[in-house]
């Protein structure tokens, strides 16, 4: 089992290291969907790819066609960080969920349009959808550390500035910041983030790690440090709850750790629940009365 899984495992518990930090941000400034659409442009890019423009890349550029491949995953991603960052707009009816939407809708709509000229195109828009974990291979897990220790660097270095536009966003208009750059920023480094993750494990599970950890952790605190403690702990968790269950059961891995998910995030609705309910004292249960 052991042999089987730990690769998985390990690949799993990065992706959600730098998700469960990144659904904090994503949560605060109600953009809940933004990944899946930036993960959908990605799969834009490594549909095109697939059918040849990696290739037609690396035999013009030199590049390796993996790295050309990544490469035009993330110059998708790129152009939809634009957008996403110049899409909040003030004054104005049209909220920034709704671009969001509509790249989300257009990516898809390209994606399965692009994938039907492929021989395999139904299996290769099933793959991105729900990953290919049980199959990460080491070499791959330890240059996506690599890369992701290297944005959590970056990210810790502009902590205040993100932390602030995401928690505060008054308070960085007062201080007269850009926003539009630092939004642009923000999402870029996510845009890399994605394009990795969605290649290891897909769409929906990569949408799980993201938004059910931060949303669990809102439920209980909004302090970043016990926010990111939360987020990390109940990622860990149902990771290692799904992929238990998928080699038990001999069961789609990516399906069944989206359902471990929900399943933690319906218990942590049942917790939270409790908790505000309370034991309740004479007097405060007069005044419920």
């Amino acid at each position: 089992m052991l042999e089987v899984m730990l690769p998985a495992l390990v690949a799993a518990l990065i992706l959600v290291g730098i998700h469960g930090y990144l659904g904090i941000h994503i949560i605060a400034r109600g953009v809940i969907f933004v990944d899946l659409a930036l993960a959908q442009a990605a799969a834009v890019g490594w549909t095109a790819g697939h059918l040849g423009l990696a290739a037609w890349v690396a035999a013009h550029t030199g590049l390796p066609e993996a790295v050309a491949g990544y490469a035009i995953g993330f110059t998708a991603t790129l152009i939809a960080a634009a957008l996403f960052s110049l899409s909040r707009m003030e004054g104005t009816r049209v909220p920034q969920e709704a671009i969001i939407g509509i790249v989300y809708v257009v990516s898809s709509a390209v994606t399965i349009l692009l994938a039907s000229q492929a021989a395999s195109g139904a299996e290769h828009v099933q793959d991105l959808l729900t990953g290919s974990l049980l199959w990460t291979t080491w070499p791959t897990i330890i240059k996506t550390a690599v890369l992701y220790g290297l944005l959590g660097a970056v990210h810790w270095f502009l902590r205040g500035r993100f932390f602030t536009i995401s928690l505060a966003p008054k308070d960085a208009h007062a201080r007269g910041w850009n926003i539009a750059w630092w939004d642009f920023v923000f999402y870029a480094l996510f845009g890399l983030v994605v394009t990795s993750s969605v290649a290891i494990a897909g769409v929906l599970v990569v949408f799980s790690f993201l938004v059910i950890p931060a949303v669990i952790a809102f439920l209980f605190t909004e302090q970043p440090r016990a926010l990111l403690a939360v987020a990390w702990s109940i990622g860990t968790v149902a990771t290692l709850l799904g992929l238990l269950v998928s080699y038990l059961g001999d069961l789609p891995t990516g399906p069944i750790v989206v359902c471990a998910f929900a399943l933690v995030l319906i218990l942590a609705f049942a917790v939270r629940g409790l908790v505000r309910r309370g034991p309740q004292t004479p007097r405060t249960a007069a005044v419920a009365k």
